[in-house]
């Protein structure tokens, strides 16, 4: 008789991208530290964005969607990680308004099933020439609906 790897749940929405927690990402107690997860969950949306053609180069009027800001971050820490290794981002956007949008986002084990930290952050599309509210554009609003999170 063998044992079997416990199944993950299947996610009803958004997606899961893998991260890598390093050595370097702990404090000095072992922990990853706190300011590390919004890095690695930006990280993530940034590698989903790129599947899309979405990306930032540090050109604001290049940067189409990419030139956004961030209006609000929350985050609650669930549980501790404690070693490096492979983790992933849950990534899904909870709304999509014509200038701004909230994402949600979990920290989570490789298979999604155990949560160590989630939150939310609020993003903000810029006109790089005013660096006012822009609507996003149609591209970014079609990838953004296949990541929407409907009550069901």
């Amino acid at each position: 008789m063998t044992a079997e790897a416990p199944i993950a749940p299947a996610l009803s929405h958004g997606r899961l991208i893998p991260v890598t927690v390093h050595f370097d990402d702990l404090d000095a107690l072992g922990l990853l530290h706190n300011a590390r997860y919004p890095l690695m969950v930006e990280r993530a949306w940034a590698e989903l964005w790129q599947e899309h053609g979405i990306h930032f180069a540090g050109d604001w009027a290049a940067a189409g969607d990419a030139c956004n800001a961030v209006k609000e971050l929350r985050v609650s820490y669930e549980a501790p990680v404690t070693r490096p290794g492979t983790y992933a981002v849950h990534l899904w956007l909870e709304r999509l308004g014509t200038t701004g949008l909230t994402y949600g986002f979990r920290f989570c084990s490789e298979d999604g099933a155990v949560t160590y930290a989630q939150g939310t952050r609020v993003l903000v599309r810029l006109d790089p020439g005013t660096m006012r509210p822009a609507p996003w554009s149609d591209a970014f609003r079609a990838a953004g609906r296949e990541l929407l999170h409907s009550a069901d």
